[in-house]
């Protein structure tokens, strides 16, 4: 079975322009860049996960190249191939080739969380969309424009996304589940907007996974959001804050190494808890938060700087 078959993400996926929910100002101003594809500049999407970015620019390259688009179409994800040597030996391969067919107006690289490229290859990634202008067109899509060089940005008409509203996703949702032949509840669906926060992505495989076993309801919908681990993530801050380091250290090793939960999960579902606490010292505890991510990203031990942020969070109630 093909996965359009098997992923609603991918089965319910537009293809079309006027079938992308929401994005009306986006969608606008990229109609008469596809009514004239010659006159095309670069594109830059950026905006939050699941708002319709992949999409849209897939749509763009249905929309030009048709049923040629896989032999036009290099698509990377740039957060598993962002480094120069993938640029030089991949990138600037395809887009150097100056041969086309009649009617394809150009090649096509499509370059999905371009932000996560190192500085490095965005240079070398400017002198290519430089060099080949005339005979190749990219998409870069990224969540945060501000990650991407001056040059490129310069060399791109940026179109920022929205976040879907929950209406929107909600009315979708109930779309996909009325033609799966599935029961779902307003109060369901709205549990499930708000465990995936507006990412309509999230939320279709979330709509997805709950109802595997036939039934959705709150119960399955928590237990694959992991709502449980999310309450025993709050329970570790108010006691980290409530400066009960020990107990705090005691129910982190818990859920770390008997639910293996991900420090990245745990910092996104502490940073949560801190925010919707209404803490004395919020601003202080988020830094506190923001300079242990950091840390992670460098490669530094998850369990020791993770006990060493609980010794922080914890020494904000003597200060």
């Amino acid at each position: 079975m093909p996965v359009e078959e098997l992923m609603w993400v991918e089965k319910y996926r537009p293809h079309k322009l006027e079938d992308v929910m929401n994005q009306t100002e986006v969608k606008e101003r990229l109609r008469p860049l596809l009514q004239k594809p010659q006159e095309m500049p670069h594109l830059l999407f950026a905006g939050p996960p699941g708002s319709g970015k992949t999409t849209l620019a897939l749509i763009v390259a249905e929309t030009i190249l048709g049923e040629l688009k896989g032999d036009y179409t290099l698509s990377l994800n740039a957060s598993d191939e962002r480094g120069i040597d993938t640029v030089r030996e991949r990138i600037k391969v395809f887009a150097s080739y100056s041969d086309r067919r009649e009617g394809v107006p150009f090649r096509l690289v499509m370059l999905d969380e371009a932000d996560e490229m190192t500085s490095s290859a965005q240079t070398a990634l400017r002198r290519i969309m430089e060099e080949s202008s005339r005979f190749t067109r990219f998409i870069l899509i990224c969540n945060y424009s501000s990650s991407i060089i001056e040059p490129i940005q310069s060399r791109c008409a940026i179109f920022r996304f929205q976040r879907v509203d929950a209406q929107q996703v909600t009315a979708y949702l109930k779309k996909i589940a009325k033609t799966e032949n599935i029961k779902a509840p307003e109060t369901v669906l709205d549990a499930i907007y708000e465990a995936t926060g507006g990412d309509l992505r999230q939320a279709i495989n979330l709509l997805q996974a709950a109802s595997m076993g036939g039934e959705l309801t709150l119960e399955t919908v928590n237990a694959v959001t992991g709502s449980t681990v999310k309450e025993k993530a709050g329970e570790i801050v108010k006691l980290a804050l409530d400066g009960d380091f020990n107990g705090a250290r005691l129910k982190l090793v818990e859920l770390t190494r008997v639910y293996g939960i991900p420090e990245t999960d745990f910092l996104r579902f502490a940073n949560e808890a801190i925010v919707s606490s209404g803490a004395k010292r919020t601003a202080d505890a988020i830094k506190i938060l923001a300079e242990y991510d950091y840390r992670l990203l460098l490669g530094a031990s998850p369990e020791i700087q993770l006990t060493a942020m609980l010794a922080e969070l914890a020494a904000l109630k003597e200060k």
